[in-house]
């Protein structure tokens, strides 16, 4: 368990779910540089949560032995996620690779929790982030054969609150087996199985996994993948010492992001992309900044021309040509950056500037023509500047809040490893395909700065866009 604490928590069962006797076998399945990109990743711990009006008489009878027929179900059609990562010794001079052999496994653990309020933690106000980590698992532990090295990639805790009406699903993955893309059609393969009980629904309406390794590039770009942070050792350690430092959610609505795109395309008439995300993105951004200067001023701390940096992950299954099959397995992600001064960011037109600059980035990944074989080695060297970074983790397009295992959707959802590295969440808001949800995790004080100049900026907007209505009402 991640940050065991016996007051907290009370573990139920641990147990080793592997996929059913004689139906995968010895396998592997090569890393290409995608997913070589995330080898010195820290492991990514999520949490959804669940209401749960029932009995722990029905948790522990149904709930928990469904779960696990249905998980061993799941991993005969996903093999990856119960296999290991194997690091070969530098003497053998072959790549990292996923290997499966009869046995391996996912460990489940099932918890309940007497002592944390399920209603508060679900919540988007701003909530301490120390709580969050008893509900997600640890990896769980590294295997050392010989000059082999062997990592688990997957590993799941079910945690019920007998006094507060619910369940959290947490998971621990390591990237190099899965981008969101694959990480969703593995959690809505276990959800449909659970809801189910058997695979049939599964196999009529889904496609199945698309193995084979088709995407096409020089093998120089292993290595890079490889050295891309200058990082020579792989931690599935899960840092949970965040003491003053807490998670929100904020939620733009479909009616404030058009309006932002609105305002946009009103200031910037002749930029050429603007979506829902990069408004979304654009905002956020620019509040940080602010945030962070806010912060250094009351410090007095000269360092408001730091650059930023802004990274987007963009799923090129459809941007290869040729096209890849969108169940491709595994990752296919790549960067696209913008980066710009604090200073300037923090400025009254930070959003128009964090807008354009954002829009320009994602417009050129979108319309580029080329494909990314020329511009992997320029990525590089920009993923090698040490700068401070906010990443984006998910994406609007990718739907978290359909993972039904039989007992409803969950009601929330949230990002945990955001808290290390400084990136936001960026997703659908429960029931709107439209409204967005950011997660964001951020120091006390800065997080208080954060909303409040979010608010105002957003207020400031609004107004402003009225103000232009009402006199192009007038002339009219």
């Amino acid at each position: 368990m991640a940050s065991t604490d016996n007051e907290l928590l009370s573990i139920i069962e641990t147990c080793q779910i592997s996929a059913p006797p004689n139906t995968i076998g010895e396998r592997s399945l090569p890393l290409t540089f995608f997913d070589l990109y995330w080898l010195h990743s820290s492991p990514m711990p999520q949490l959804f949560f669940y209401e749960f009006p029932y009995s722990k008489h029905h948790f522990l009878q149904t709930i928990i032995p469904n779960l696990k027929h249905s998980l061993s179900i799941t991993l005969k059609h996903l093999f990856p996620f119960a296999s290991k990562l194997v690091i070969f010794p530098p003497s053998q001079n072959k790549k990292p690779e996923i290997r499966h052999v009869e046995g391996d496994h996912v460990t489940l653990t099932f918890a309940e929790c007497d002592h944390l309020d399920f209603n508060d933690l679900k919540g988007n106000h701003p909530r301490e982030c120390n709580k969050f980590y008893n509900l997600v698992p640890l990896l769980g532990s590294v295997e050392y054969i010989s000059d082999l090295i062997k990592i688990p990639l997957f590993s799941a805790q079910v945690t019920f609150f007998p006094k507060t009406r619910g369940i959290t699903l947490g998971i621990t993955t390591h990237h190099t087996v899965a981008d969101a893309t694959t990480e969703i059609h593995f959690l809505r393969t276990w959800a449909s199985i659970s809801k189910n009980g058997t695979d049939v629904l599964f196999l009529a309406t889904e496609v199945l996994p698309f193995f084979d390794r088709v995407i096409k590039y020089p093998n120089s770009f292993d290595q890079l993948a490889l050295n891309r942070s200058g990082v020579k050792t792989i931690s599935i350690e899960l840092p949970n010492q965040y003491p003053d430092q807490v998670r929100a959610t904020i939620v733009l609505t479909r009616l404030e992001i058009d309006r932002l795109k609105k305002w946009v395309l009103t200031k910037l008439p002749n930029l050429e992309y603007i979506s829902s995300l990069s408004v979304a993105s654009a905002h956020v951004w620019s509040c940080i900044a602010k945030s962070r200067n806010h912060l250094d001023s009351e410090k007095k701390l000269k360092d408001g021309d730091i650059e930023m940096g802004f990274v987007f992950y963009v799923d090129w299954r459809s941007r290869i040509n040729p096209p890849i099959p969108q169940s491709y397995y595994g990752n296919c992600l790549w960067p696209t950056f913008a980066i710009e001064k604090s200073s300037v960011l923090s400025k009254n037109n930070g959003f128009l500037i964090a807008a354009e600059l954002l829009g320009k980035a994602l417009s050129e990944t979108i319309n580029n023509k080329n494909g990314f074989i020329k511009e992997v080695e320029s990525w590089f060297k920009k993923l090698r500047r040490d700068l401070p970074t906010i990443g984006v983790a998910g994406s609007p397009k990718v739907e978290f809040y359909d993972l039904d295992f039989g007992w409803g959707d969950p009601v929330k959802f949230e990002v945990i490893f955001i808290d290390k590295n400084g990136s936001i969440s960026i997703g659908k808001c429960k029931g709107s395909s439209h409204d967005i949800e950011i997660g964001l995790s951020l120091p006390t004080k800065q997080m208080d700065a954060f909303l409040t100049i979010s608010r105002d900026a957003l207020e400031k907007i609004f107004n402003e866009e009225s103000v232009m209505i009402g006199r192009l009402n007038c002339k009219l």
